[in-house]
């Protein structure tokens, strides 16, 4: 392919056509910044995705954190009514 490429070039030189040369040539370009464009674009969509993940993962740590430190956060609470129930027992006496 790269040779086929460089036969055109190498035609349109020699012939001393250089406004279709210059055409080819800007056409070339075009053609490689649109391919780079297409693989930042893609890159980014990559890169949004991994993101993406990374943040539902931390939601789902959380959410289970939470609910840990809520089952905690009951047990003392649950904890202290019965030391107070104590307390108030043993102040009958």
């Amino acid at each position: 392919m790269i040779k086929f490429f460089r036969h055109i070039r190498q035609s349109h030189i020699m012939k001393n056509q250089t406004g279709k040369y210059l055409k080819y040539a800007i056409g070339e370009i075009v053609l490689v910044v649109i391919g780079i464009l297409i693989a930042l674009q893609i890159n980014n969509s990559s890169e949004y995705h991994k993101q993406a993940k990374l943040v539902k993962s931390y939601y789902e740590n959380l959410h289970s954190d939470l609910e840990k430190d809520s089952t905690e956060f009951h047990f003392k609470i649950n904890n202290a009514r019965r030391n107070i129930a104590k307390l108030n027992i043993m102040a009958f006496y």
